[in-house]
């Protein structure tokens, strides 16, 4: 028997915006507006859902990151108040999410146990990112007017908690596209593969998710590309962080928007949703690695993903093996190895482990692309009764992470999740190398990446171990012809020598 305050999800809408025009453009908050409303007709209530809403929690804007202090427009002093005045709804709580790419996957298990508890009833989680207009203004000189006076209380959700360590912000490892090459390269490592087999490994393993992101209708980029295009540097496919081509990355510079509606069982049987709208949360998890990339166990696992999965799969009753709709989530080729390595899913695995094609190409909306995995998700799950479904999500640098196991099929019982707390004791307990922050003397590479700019190689991004006490370090190459050797020597293990540099930089010389 369904209790009748299971937590469901009944509706789901996304939409892309590809206008050129920035004074054409819809704003954020006007994409998440239209993306709510066709979430609201999705449920079979349409406008009538505003007057049942009692909360809406956003989706929290790139631009309220901690690193975007820089950008001169777009923030919102309390965007789900803002949302709510747009759409004619009065909510008792207005709630903002924290960063990361984890967040939706996290707000749908954070709101469906506040729901089978009995403090949320209805509940809207919209969000949206305008990355695209945003920078092509930029780019003119212009300053948009987007954002909104602070309206209301503001529930922030979640911690908010800076990413890195001063020593790692010194070396850049603030950007995500600076770390998760190094994800890569000790990957091969693990693997055993040639630079060129990891090469054209990653084309392999990408090269389907953009099939999927050329069938979906919301894709940002809906071009099938071969793993030979993906994995070959070329003028058009440049390095960005090296091993990782420009088909390798996810692609921020975006307009899309995407909500999702829930509310428990009994209140959707009042309202009179259909049951073919309603899909259950059979199995969810959260946690997060050893917070900073420096202190990590290694650079090729990660027991956060390891052990939520677990515990997801323990919640729902069911095995990996049962899944039919895959979203792994996919800033980098790295996560997508990671997750599914995490999670048991075999190389050989036929599944698509894509429902949207991935952030490198259906779009990589800030912090709200998995809100677009989930309502991809649904419409899948709904259109095949009785199937089952898996997303998971990621936030910082394979730091923050959530699952999710849905389908049409209802949950008999009480719904009720471990707290994450619980198992969180275990991962940080996990045994970890010391790190040196201001490391000297002989050294080798643990793992490595060259950044690059439009003109070529900038500086060597390095993972190492002193030879002395093993300890881990973070570092700089600035040597133009040892950067140019990273790319063209397997540089796992090789040696070198580590000291000080200017403005708190470590720099490493390669033998």
């Amino acid at each position: 028997m369904v209790d009748p305050r299971t937590p469901i999800l009944v509706g789901c809408g996304q939409l892309v915006q590809k206008e050129k025009d920035i004074h054409i453009a819809k704003s954020p908050l006007a994409l998440m507006a239209q993306a709510s409303e066709l979430a609201a007709q999705d449920t079979g209530l349409g406008a009538k859902l505003w007057d049942e809403v009692d909360t809406i929690t956003s989706v929290r804007f790139i631009t309220d990151s901690p690193d975007s202090a820089r950008l001169p427009f777009g923030r919102y002093g309390n965007v789900a108040k803002s949302l709510a005045t747009k759409l004619g709804a009065n909510p008792a709580n207005t709630c903002y999410g924290p960063t990361g790419g984890n967040t939706p996957q996290y707000l749908v298990n954070y709101t469906a146990e506040k729901i089978a508890q009995g403090d949320q009833e209805v509940v809207l989680i919209a969000g949206a990112e305008c990355f695209g207009t945003m920078m092509r203004a930029l780019g003119q000189g212009e300053i948009l007017d987007w954002g909104g006076d602070p309206e209301g209380t503001r529930i922030d959700i979640g911690n908010e908690r800076i990413g890195v360590t001063d020593v790692e912000s010194a070396h850049k490892l603030q950007y995500p596209v600076n770390c998760y090459p190094l994800f890569e390269n000790a990957l091969r490592g693990e693997a055993g593969r040639t630079i060129a087999e990891q090469q054209l490994y990653v084309g392999k393993l990408m090269s389907p998710f953009s099939k999927v992101a050329a069938q979906h209708p919301q894709a940002w980029f809906p071009i099938e590309r071969s793993p030979e295009e993906i994995a070959t540097e070329t003028a058009q496919n440049r390095y960005v962080g090296y091993p990782y081509t420009k088909y390798m990355n996810a692609i921020m510079q975006v307009d899309q928007g995407a909500a999702l509606v829930m509310m428990s069982v009994g209140k959707a049987q009042e309202l009179g949703v259909p049951e073919d709208k309603w899909v259950y949360l059979h199995g969810c998890g959260d946690a997060n690695d050893i917070w900073y990339l420096s202190e990590r166990v290694n650079y090729h696992s990660s027991p956060a993903i390891r052990t939520m999965g677990r515990k997801a799969f323990d919640m729902a009753g069911w095995t990996v093996d049962e899944i039919e709709e895959i979203d792994l989530y996919s800033c980098f080729p790295s996560a997508v190895q990671i997750g599914r390595k995490e999670l048991g899913i075999a190389e050989d695995d036929p599944r698509a482990l894509t429902v949207t094609g991935g952030l490198p190409y259906f779009g990589g909306a800030g912090n709200n692309y998995v809100t677009h995995s989930i309502a991809t998700l649904m419409d899948r799950l709904r259109a095949k009764p009785g199937s089952k479904g898996m997303c998971t999500s990621n936030g910082w640098y394979v730091t923050k992470h959530g699952i999710g196991l849905y389908s049409t099929t209802p949950k008999e019982g009480k719904w009720e999740r471990e707290n994450p707390a619980n198992y969180q004791v275990e991962i940080d307990n996990e045994a970890h190398p010391e790190v040196e922050e201001k490391p000297q003397g002989a050294a080798k590479i643990e793992t490595y990446a060259v950044m690059h700019g439009r003109n070529g190689p900038e500086f060597g991004l390095v993972m190492g171990r002193l030879d002395e006490n093993n300890k881990r370090f973070v570092a700089h190459v600035t040597n133009q012809a040892d950067i140019l050797s990273l790319k063209d020597i397997d540089s796992l293990g090789r040696a070198g020598t580590v000291g000080a540099g200017e403005k708190g930089k470590n720099i490493l010389s390669l033998g």
